[in-house]
Formats: C-alpha cells, structure tokens, sequence
C-alpha cells in the first residue's frame, strides 16, 4: 500500500493502481504506443551539453 502526504497528515491508498494496457496509436501514417515506458526504450535519446554528448 501507498503511504500519501496531504498538508501534514499520513493517508494510506487502499485501492491497487489501475493497471493500463500498451494500444498503438496512428495519427497521420505515424504509429505511436501509448506506453510511456516502451516507447522511451524504443528511443536512443542523446543529450549534449556543452559539446559532450550523453546517452540516456
């Protein structure tokens, strides 16, 4: 169970989180999935600052 934070005071979650389902997406011939998680392996993100390049 989750313990939330709300002003001060502890509150427990008794409900289970919803459990989404992985749907691909066409929007103009261009295929998307809704989940954020297997679509960011899917990308090789590179970020560069200041000339050095890092891989996420």
């Amino acid at each position: 169970m989750t313990t939330l934070l709300y002003r001060g005071h502890d509150y427990i979650q008794h409900k289970d989180p919803a459990i989404k389902n992985c749907t691909d997406l066409v929007y103009r011939r261009e295929h998307y999935n809704s989940c954020r998680d297997r679509a960011n392996l899917e990308l090789h993100a590179s970020l560069s600052y200041r000339g050095n390049k890092y891989f996420k």
